[in-house]
């Protein structure tokens, strides 16, 4: 029942933070938008106990891809002023409460003792989707082929990029005669 309580909030808010991406006019709440959307995301993979893939959902996508984002948008320039005014009535008792509510959720679920992170059956021979066991056997046995024609093409384009990048700058230095 609690897996259900999270995971339709958790779904909530990726819906939330998706339609904030598309509506945003700010560029910076747009990415803002994104994060909540990606960790929400990343949550949802905790509570169906694929933890190698939430890692990485939080490691590579928060982390890495939306700060390349905002570097971009802060190197293009959102330097316009910014009413800061709050239009939302109340808004930091609103939000203050929500999260007092959640904390208290979670004090009483955690004091209870009836929450765990843990699958519901007792079969240990199963390992769970998202475990690095799992995932890298499927890798290594499974989809062995499609990694190595991956990894083969990214390195083909990454050479192809340096020699591009270092054939446009020796044309652009002149030479002398």
């Amino acid at each position: 029942m609690v897996e259900l309580v999270v995971f339709a909030l958790m779904g909530a808010g990726t819906l939330a933070g998706a339609v904030t991406v598309v509506l945003a006019r700010n560029p910076v709440r747009s990415a803002l938008g994104l994060l909540g959307a990606l960790v929400s995301l990343a949550v949802i993979y905790v509570v169906n106990l694929a933890h190698l893939v939430a890692a990485v959902q939080v490691v590579v996508y928060a982390g890495a891809v939306l700060t390349l984002f905002l570097f971009v948008i802060m190197f293009i320039g959102v330097d316009r002023s910014e009413d800061t005014s709050e239009t939302i009535p109340l808004q930091r008792k609103l939000v203050a409460g929500l999260a007092t509510v959640v904390a208290l959720g979670a004090a009483v679920l955690v004091s209870r003792g009836r929450f765990s992170w843990t699958p519901a059956s007792g079969e240990a021979a199963e390992i769970p989707n998202g475990t690095v066991q799992a995932l890298g056997g499927e890798l290594f046995t499974t989809w062995v082929l499609g990694v190595e024609v991956t990894a083969l093409l990214l390195t083909i384009a990454a050479v192809g990029a340096i020699a591009l990048a270092f054939h446009r700058r020796s044309a652009e230095t002149p030479t002398e005669d």
